[in-house]
């Protein structure tokens, strides 16, 4: 199926493109998503949609394709999803940190990504280390949640299609609207989850948060450490946090400013190997946690507390 009428709106440029119908974007993605594109057409979508960049509508069409395609996770109580698609180059990547550390309170974490990147340290790769293999089987995740682990799936058992998607950054050298979907993603069924989403820039926080507004969504949105959505372990960033597409201020913090007076203690290494060493030591409390992940940390577990309480209120009214 040619995809010619969509390019012919989205690849006019910055300033020549149309935005597409949230219904019209479905049925591009779909499309995508189920290889009946020719493999330049698809490379043509790519390009097209990095220069213009996504609206909100292109986006909810856009995961709602993606949805559809997703292996279902069921779950009895609320969920913590932690996106980790960039990995780290120059500090070390404490996103398992923060899923293990959630997991080990009794909370459904579910962490998604790939299993290697070239040139990045990945979550996986360090929860691999740490003893936490990658679940390929959907029975897996809730024998690690009952073990109190989080729960590592790629995005290849997750949604085959969209990894196939997000495969094609090594053809073409960029990300594209499928990198930004990945963040956005739910998969869970029979509770709440609480979707953590990182941006790096201004222009993203803000379509992000227009999202989780317009569309009620249950969301942590904070400027990433090098991609990921964990807190920089040197200084704490802003922390926005919706439920329900509103916005709860006590369950946000405020950038921390000025000049920062102490540094924490990070390994010098941050290879996975170093890394996985590090998580070990700040979890048995061998080294004291970087303050920013513990903030964050507490207000993610107030917030799915929140959920939990807004779950069983709906379960006594239905």
């Amino acid at each position: 199926m040619s995809i010619a009428a969509y390019l012919k709106d989205i690849g006019r440029g910055a300033s020549g493109a149309r935005a597409l119908s949230a219904a019209a974007a479905h049925a591009l993605m779909a499309t995508v998503l189920d290889g009946r594109t020719a493999g330049a057409e698809t490379g043509a979508f790519l390009m097209a949609m990095r220069m213009k960049g996504e609206t909100l509508d292109e986006l909810v069409g856009f995961l709602d394709a993606v949805h559809e395609r997703c292996l279902p996770v069921p779950s009895s109580k609320p969920v913590v999803l932690i996106p980790s698609y960039n990995g780290s180059r120059k500090l070390p990547n404490l996103t398992p940190l923060l899923a293990l550390w959630l997991a080990r309170e009794g909370i459904h974490v579910l962490v998604h990504g790939p299993l290697a990147e070239p040139t990045r340290v990945t979550s996986a790769a360090i929860l691999h280390d740490l003893g936490v293999p990658p679940i390929l089987h959907p029975q897996d995740i809730a024998r690690a949640w009952s073990r109190r682990e989080p729960a590592f799936v790629p995005t290849g058992v997750l949604c085959p299609p969209l990894q196939v998607l997000l495969d094609l950054r090594r053809v073409i050298g960029l990300r594209g609207p499928g990198h930004t979907v990945a963040k956005m993603m739910n998969p869970v069924t029979g509770a709440p989850a609480l979707r953590l989403v990182n941006h790096t820039h201004p222009e993203f926080g803000a379509l992000m948060s227009a999202w989780a507004q317009r569309e009620g969504i249950d969301a942590m949105l904070l400027r990433g450490t090098e991609g990921e959505p964990v807190a920089d372990p040197r200084r704490l960033p802003r922390i926005d946090t919706w439920l329900g597409g509103a916005l709860r201020p006590e369950l946000c913090a405020a950038a921390q400013e000025g000049v920062l007076t102490e540094l924490p203690l990070l390994p010098r290494d941050t290879d996975a190997a170093h890394t996985a060493v590090y998580l070990q030591e700040v979890l048995s409390g061998m080294r004291p946690a970087p303050a920013p992940l513990v903030r964050q940390a507490a207000l993610v577990t107030a917030a799915v507390a929140v959920l939990q309480a807004r779950s069983a209120a709906l379960e006594l009214s239905a």
